[in-house]
């Protein structure tokens, strides 16, 4: 399964202009709670994000990998590499990368870290089953969207975690209206 986990503002966006989180880790988070964090983890065999998302956990991991997975960072630049982590840098189409991360993730699920950009790439191929989204009580007029395209989805389940609405969806579809 392709799932894209994340947290959003209440107003869809996933990162502050400056691409900062800082607005996201002042909300209270019950890290046993509804769809947390360690529960998923524990069901993820690969990672993939957009280089904008790993340059920032470069930057605030103090350049420690926090992932034991192998990942995949899609980027078109050069970028810092994390020595001795499992990363493969990539700019490749997402559906061939998809076919080498599934066989890396060995029957476990992967996870789209970020951005929005990207998960939307997986939903436009058809590859995208699960957003699954903690959603804070904070709106920031502008940012990194969520998801900057259209995408249908079908909710399964609601909680409250903390200061969070959490939410999972099915992937229905993704495109125009009666796509």
């Amino acid at each position: 399964m392709t799932q894209y986990y994340t947290a959003t503002s209440l107003d869809g966006h996933i990162a502050d202009e400056c691409h900062s989180l800082e607005w996201l880790f002042r909300q209270h988070q019950d890290r046993t709670g509804p769809l947390n964090y360690d529960e998923f983890y524990a069901g993820v065999g690969a990672v993939a994000m957009g280089s904008t998302t790993y340059e920032w956990i470069f930057d605030h991991e103090r350049a420690r990998w926090p992932y034991d997975v192998p990942a995949w960072v899609f980027t078109h630049r050069e970028v810092r590499e994390v020595p001795g982590a499992q990363i493969a840098f990539t700019s490749g189409d997402v559906r061939e990368v998809h076919t080498e991360m599934a066989a890396a993730a060995a029957g476990r699920n992967i996870w789209i870290v970020g951005g929005g950009d990207l998960a939307g790439q997986f939903a436009d191929a058809g590859l995208l089953d699960e957003v699954i989204v903690y959603v804070a009580p904070v709106t920031l007029g502008t940012g990194a969207p969520l998801l900057p395209r259209r995408v249908e989805l079908r909710l399964e389940e609601t909680a409250r975690n903390g200061d969070f609405v959490t939410a999972r969806y099915a992937f229905v579809s993704a495109g125009a209206e009666g796509a």
